[in-house]
């Protein structure tokens, strides 16, 4: 039988500090079957993504080695970036790779929680398809008010969120010098989702902004003034998206997930948001894949750009050099397409 593999993709909110950041990834490293993949820092998302796989039991023992290593040295009352977040660990999904099913990826989500409840008094949160009700699916819902607003939320309840979104899952209901620090945590299951930043060739975001919110599948909040409120669609089918600057490069961003690249693939995003930005009279300058990409996305894009590429590789070198992955950040193919990193890092 093929033996099973999992993904795990945790977001810490580090992105700065590379000795805390190395410490963090140590800890997985040290546990036996796990294999790094991936590890993306961001000064400016003030965030590292970094991902993983191996067997399941191997990869949710390093998830928890990984939660614990980030609670013990990592501080939410001094943390600021520019992407949304509610902890130290601020998303940890498991991903199926290979002959594993989504609910068994749930069932290691829930192990991971109850084990670091048992060794950490924190706030912890499920969601995706280990969510325990509808309403906590999105992480966004979830994560709504962010670190800010989680003392409140737990103490008299934050008007943003209902009964059914305010409490954690597991482990800490009410404000601790040690929830101060961590935040609240949230660990998860899904698919395999691409997180997909566009460039624009503008300082302080403004055209980005316009773009995320017409591409973005939630569209935009219209208001009357006298209250009313009603919500447009967005143009792209599966995307969250939200326009920030990268005040490192010297550009802004239209950051993404596409949650699902069959209904929305990588050169349509990016051709949607070159055609947006000509609108306003803004260029893009490359996008960046952060953390791991599947091959079929890239040969999608690549017959897209390039239809007479004889073979694999030359279809992906044609999506690397049309999405200009290479323009501000490196994208190396066999370190980023899953299915070619898996093939040289992850022994059977």
């Amino acid at each position: 039988m093929v033996s099973q593999l999992v993904e795990c993709v945790p977001n810490i909110s580090e992105g700065r500090d590379h000795e805390k950041i190395e410490r963090i990834v140590d800890a997985v490293r040290n546990v036996p079957g796990c294999t790094i993949l991936g590890v993306e820092p961001d000064a400016d998302y003030h965030r590292t993504v970094i991902t993983f796989a191996g067997k399941p039991d191997d990869v949710a023992n390093g998830a928890i080695a990984l939660i614990g290593a980030s609670i013990e040295l990592l501080d939410m009352q001094h943390h600021h970036g520019e992407h949304p977040r509610l902890g130290v660990v601020d998303v940890c999904p498991f991903v199926p790779l290979q002959n594993i099913s989504m609910e068994e990826c749930a069932e290691l989500a829930r192990k991971v929680v109850n084990e670091v409840s048992n060794r950490y008094d924190v706030p912890l949160f499920l969601y995706g398809a280990a969510a325990t009700s509808v309403e906590r699916t999105m992480l966004s819902d979830l994560r709504r008010g962010e670190y800010e607003g989680l003392q409140e939320r737990l103490a008299e309840g934050d008007s943003s969120h209902s009964s059914a979104t305010r409490y954690p899952d597991v482990g800490a209901r009410e404000w601790s010098p040690l929830v101060a620090r961590s935040g609240g945590i949230t660990v998860g299951a899904r698919s395999i989702l691409v997180a997909y930043n566009v460039n624009v060739d503008e300082q302080g975001a403004m055209v980005a902004k316009k773009i995320g919110s017409i591409v973005r599948s939630s569209g935009r909040l219209l208001k009357s003034e006298n209250g009313g409120k009603i919500r447009s669609g967005g143009m792209l089918k599966k995307v969250q998206g939200m326009g920030v600057p990268v005040d490192e490069l010297g550009i802004s961003q239209v950051s993404m997930n596409l949650l699902d690249v069959d209904q929305c693939p990588l050169h349509l995003a990016f051709k949607t948001c070159e055609s947006l930005a000509n609108d306003h009279g803004a260029k893009l300058c490359g996008s960046e894949i952060v953390g791991l990409v599947p091959l079929s996305a890239m040969l999608q894009a690549g017959r897209y750009f390039n239809p007479e590429a004889p073979d694999d590789a030359s279809l992906v070198q044609a999506a690397v050099h049309a999405l200009g992955l290479n323009n501000h950040h490196e994208f190396n193919p066999q370190k980023h397409i899953i299915e070619w990193a898996l093939a040289s890092e992850v022994v059977e």
